[in-house]
């Protein structure tokens, strides 16, 4: 048998990933958390984190505990709100980026009201915080879906070229990137998905952009475009500002906004309807 105040002690160890501030946020001495730490990781066999560098992270066995104990902690707050006699307080917490609130959740939000909690995280911190319970349903653009994490394809969006509606290359029929040679392009920072992304298919087809203007987010990247700053390549779910348009790049291909949950992980009813609320979003 598991004690729950050591699954408490790795919920607060997996949330800093550091055993100073973890034992100083639970009142214990370095050496007292250290210790059930171990103990919990002797009890069930495993490694739960590695050392890298000076780092810690957790194995994926860690990852797997994290979220069982934090579904631990859900489930003994419900039944101690049914013991005092009130209705179990089930909140839902939805992790997604800033264009997936901005473009597609909107509608789901509006109609699922309070009761709601929101991360705003990229996609890949999207379903890390969905592998460890952080988060009952994640909404992104992956690929790749990691094993325990399963997938629902919503919306299917072209990459876009957006540029102020007067400009030469609103006219062109079929867009190619050789058309972006010689325009200042506004990309996302170094390291983000979608600058990989596109730096790939321009690095592809040779036609890196000469100049580049650096924008985290899309609201960013669509104002510098509307100031005449230069091109974007944006998604094609994108609202765009009065005087900018955006036109298909075919050659960069298109992006698929998907809901992620945890498989095995027990289900409630407003996690269904929030989860119905969003299909029904995307659908529309």
């Amino acid at each position: 048998m598991v004690e729950t105040e050591l699954l408490r002690t790795f919920v607060v160890f997996a949330e800093t990933l550091n055993f100073t501030r973890a034992a100083r946020k639970l009142g214990l001495s370095q050496p007292a958390f250290y210790e059930r730490i171990q103990r919990l990781a002797d009890q069930l066999g495993t490694v739960l984190y590695r050392r890298e560098g000076r780092a810690l992270t957790l194995t994926p066995a860690g990852t797997r505990l994290t979220a069982f104990a934090r579904e631990i902690e859900r489930r003994f707050a419900d039944f101690a709100a049914q013991m005092a006699g009130g209705p179990p307080e089930r909140r839902v917490t939805l992790a997604a980026g800033e264009g997936s609130y901005l473009y597609l959740l909107g509608p789901a939000l509006r109609q699922f009201g309070p009761g709601l909690d929101l991360l705003t995280l990229g996609a890949k911190n999207s379903l890390g915080a969905l592998a460890r319970g952080e988060a009952d349903l994640a909404v992104g653009v992956i690929d790749l879906v990691p094993p325990g994490i399963s997938a629902v394809d919503l919306v299917r969006t072209p990459l876009c070229l957006a540029m102020p509606k007067h400009h030469p290359l609103s006219r062109v029929r079929s867009l190619g990137t050789r058309h972006l040679r010689g325009h200042r392009m506004i990309l996302a920072p170094e390291g983000q998905l979608h600058r990989d992304l596109v730096g790939r298919a321009l690095g592809r087809s040779g036609d890196q952009p000469d100049q580049v203007i650096e924008a985290d987010g899309w609201p960013l990247m669509l104002r510098f475009v509307e100031l005449g700053l230069g091109l974007a390549v944006v998604n094609g779910i994108c609202e765009l500002p009065r005087g900018v348009v955006a036109r298909p790049l075919p050659e960069l291909g298109s992006v698929t906004y998907r809901l992620f949950k945890r498989r095995g992980a027990p289900r409630f009813a407003e996690a269904l309807r929030l989860e119905t609320l969003i299909r029904e979003s995307a659908r529309g």
